[in-house]
């Protein structure tokens, strides 16, 4: 990919909607099953002309007001796990009980966002059946490694949000459900919001304990917790291993 199309990509994610309209509640799972080569995770390619149209994600979308109240973050993360079960039924037709999913990111995306999705990503073990997409919304879908998926990305063949990148690095270091899922289970969800510093390279998105993350500056020196979107290849850095 050229540096236009990385711009371009990172515009639908970052800007979609109305200037000044409130944050939108919105929920992700990840429906992950192990294969003889490892964890697969599975991923839906979206419409070309809705929010994140093109991209690569995983089942999800903003919260309904059947999920439930999120009037506490209790109800919250309970209201977002409806949303996610939903979501995987009307995306996929995938039935998920709601006691399977583990929280595993909250993402607040960058400022400049003109509407802002605030979405919970779950992780949870996928139900043997068949994937079956409404060819409106979702108009492809595939399982994949998450190693392959960063590489398709990297080779061009897929478009993915910064989000969805950062959760396939995460995956790719686990070789089957079971490792995932206690991971997961084992420490408190990540919290990442996002600040953009747009270098001469390409845009640089930050997370908190980036020394550049506070003001939104990438050449500071210090500490990184940032994916450099510079060129064909991305690039995590992280100072410290959360995990």
């Amino acid at each position: 990919m050229t540096n236009e199309r990385h711009q371009d990509s990172l515009a639908r994610w970052a800007s979609s909607g109305k200037t000044g309209t409130p944050p939108v509640q919105a929920a992700t799972v990840i429906p992950i099953r192990d294969s003889t080569l490892g964890i697969e995770v599975l991923m839906l390619r979206r419409n070309s002309k809705i929010a994140f149209g093109g991209m690569w994600v995983f089942p999800g979308g903003r919260v309904d007001p059947e999920d439930g109240p999120s009037s506490s973050e209790e109800d919250e993360q309970t209201t977002a796990r409806n949303a996610a079960v939903r979501e995987a039924q009307e995306e996929a037709g995938l039935e998920l009980p709601v006691d399977s999913l583990i929280a595993f990111s909250h993402w607040t995306p960058p400022p400049i966002t003109p509407k802002r999705f605030l979405t919970w990503f779950f992780l949870a073990p996928a139900p043997e059946t068949e994937i079956v997409i409404d060819g409106g919304e979702i108009h492809e879908h595939a399982w994949m490694r998450p190693v392959d998926a960063l590489k398709n990305r990297d080779a061009g063949e897929i478009e993915v949000a910064p989000p969805t990148w950062i959760t396939l690095k995460a995956l790719s270091r686990h070789l089957n459900i079971a490792d995932a899922l206690a991971s997961a289970s084992g420490r408190e969800p990540e919290r990442f919001e996002t600040r953009i510093a747009i270098e001469p390279d390409g845009p640089t998105a930050m997370w908190k304990g980036d020394a550049g993350w506070p003001d939104g500056i990438a050449g500071l020196p210090g500490a990184r917790h940032r994916l450099r979107m510079h060129g064909s290849r991305w690039t995590y850095e992280r100072s410290e291993d959360p995990s």
